[in-house]
């Protein structure tokens, strides 16, 4: 790996450890110091990623127009400012009510954050190695957004416990500071030439099948990032941090033992037999009887997860010109942030409802859903291959 790429990837893991941190703190405090239901709480997880899907396409463009350096350490100054919006949020002298808006405001502002960060460090790697190796820049950037957050998840709660939300926020306003210093100095590259742009809805309509594979898979994650540990604490399970962590462990050790493995026999079958892994991972946490299975099914979940992404990110690099890199995975990291925006609340409503088993089942026949969809994409392929031949 190039250095240059290795201290990208190094500070989009310090990064995100920023994201990590406020997931199950955020869901936490809504509904433990807040006393406000499960809906509330998902929401306030989610309206994150919905910021993040709504500013994709701008992140996308400001790094082909401007540069991705530009993208970068915007997104980062952003990842501070929601960061200390959240810790205001604990002030004593805030109404639960305004405390919540407080919240939402910095969730909002880090949601662009991670869309500029996001998209900025993905164009910057893929323009220092080249398209042909851009499924490995893609494994190496999950592996860094979910090592974080593996890390993140269980040291969140730890600060939370003992320091409360302020605490966990300054320390995360501190983290993408440190990234602010350390990009400040690395040479960016430059922008692409100046040609025609097509609309952003022409170019989510050329990738958006593989976009849909990669929201599907996302419920997964999502319902692990909002309410493991709330299904831990409605149970009475000890280690509730240890479900991100039993996560990003999966992902990360396929994407370090099998990163290369899109650009050698290209991107559906990959995602064919993680979506079946994924499946099961969620199925398990779902039906648990025991905190152990639980973990087990949030490993295997990270299993499956952990390759979608640049399998189908490589699919994508290769359907488009290089002047439209940087807004095509704006674009298709878009469909992801949808699964991560909507799962929340939508799963909120159905724990209140049918408890908190019932939203990993639903992750389950989400991630059925996504590998129907490759089947039928790999099956269109080797029909046009076989025309072509004709």
């Amino acid at each position: 790996m190039p250095p240059r790429l290795l201290l990208l990837v190094a500070l989009l893991f310090i990064a995100y450890l920023c994201v990590g941190l406020s997931l199950p703190v955020v869901a936490l405090h809504v509904t433990g110091t807040l006393h406000m239901s499960n809906a509330w709480a998902g929401f306030a997880v989610g309206v994150a990623f919905l910021s993040t899907i709504l500013t994709r396409g701008y992140a996308g463009s400001l790094s082909d127009r401007q540069g991705s350096k530009s993208a970068v350490v915007r997104g980062l100054a952003f990842y501070v400012a929601g960061a200390l919006a959240a810790c205001a949020a604990g002030s004593p002298w805030l109404t639960p009510v305004m405390a919540f808006e407080v919240l939402v405001a910095g969730r909002l502002l880090l949601g662009l954050g991670e869309s500029l960060v996001g998209v900025g460090v993905v164009a910057w790697g893929i323009a220092l190695v080249g398209p042909a190796r851009s499924g490995q820049v893609l494994a190496w950037v999950g592996a860094a957004i979910y090592g974080a957050l593996a890390v993140g998840g269980p040291l969140g709660i730890a600060l939370h416990a003992r320091f409360g939300l302020q605490g966990a926020m300054a320390a995360a306003a501190v983290l993408p500071a440190l990234g602010l210093l350390a990009v400040a100095r690395l040479p960016g590259v430059a922008a692409a030439a100046a040609a025609a742009r097509p609309s952003i809805w022409r170019v989510v309509g050329r990738i958006g099948p593989h976009g849909a594979i990669v929201c599907l898979q996302g419920i997964g994650f999502a319902a692990i990032g909002a309410f493991f540990a709330l299904l831990f604490r409605d149970r009475g399970w000890a280690h509730a941090g240890l479900g991100l962590t039993a996560f990003g462990s999966g992902f990360v050790l396929v994407r370090v033992l099998f990163g290369r493995l899109p650009d050698r026999i290209g991107g559906l079958p990959v995602a064919i037999g993680s979506l079946a892994i994924e499946a099961v991972g969620q199925a398990l946490i779902g039906g648990a009887a025991s905190p152990g299975l639980a973990l087990a099914g949030a490993f295997m979940t990270g299993l499956g997860c952990s390759m979608i992404f640049p399998a189908m990110g490589r699919e994508v690099v290769t359907r488009v010109e290089p002047h439209l890199r940087g807004t095509a995975l704006g674009a298709f990291s878009a469909f992801q942030d949808l699964a991560y925006g909507l799962t929340g609340p939508l799963a909120g409503l159905l724990a209140d409802r049918a408890g908190y088993g019932g939203v990993f089942l639903v992750g389950s026949v989400a991630a059925v859903a996504g590998l129907a969809l490759a089947l039928r994409l790999r099956r269109a392929g080797a029909a046009r291959a076989a025309q072509a031949k004709v």
